[in-house]
């Protein structure tokens, strides 16, 4: 039985794929180097993501590691609200710029793009009104 070795990327690979997640939210990206633009589900990022935070957020991986501008982002997100949406898609691209370049690995970590948020939602308890809330007590 032949066993199916991971092909690393090589020189002339121009895209680059990864998947990221938070709370609920998957985001499927795909960066493309040496071209411009920037789309989650179709849209500009800016439609997408219409507040400023969020905006941020997901560009802070190229900012940090200098390459606004080189690469073409493709993402495709579901499940989740914005902001989970958001860190989801910051989670891909830093998980993409690090198959395109390794070296850049040691500034994404310290920043804490490559760490995924393991917090999800705590479901609800029975005899309970939310996850820890219980019912008002009445003593008479």
């Amino acid at each position: 039985m032949e066993t199916k070795e991971k092909e690393l990327p090589t020189e002339a690979a121009t895209n680059f794929y990864a998947t990221g997640r938070r709370k609920s939210a998957t985001a499927r990206v795909w960066i493309f180097k040496g071209q411009k633009g920037f789309k989650v589900n179709g849209l500009d990022y800016p439609k997408f993501f219409p507040r400023l935070d969020l905006q941020i957020i997901v560009e802070q991986p190229f900012k940090e590691t200098n390459t606004i501008g080189k690469f073409r982002v493709r993402a495709k997100v579901k499940g989740g609200g914005v902001a989970g949406q958001a860190g989801a898609v910051r989670l891909g691209i830093a998980r993409a710029l690090l198959v395109s370049d390794p070296g850049c690995k040691e500034i994404l970590r310290r920043n804490g793009f490559l760490t995924r948020d393991p917090r999800e939602k705590e479901r609800k308890k029975p005899g309970r009104k939310g996850a820890r809330r219980s019912f008002q007590y009445t003593k008479r």
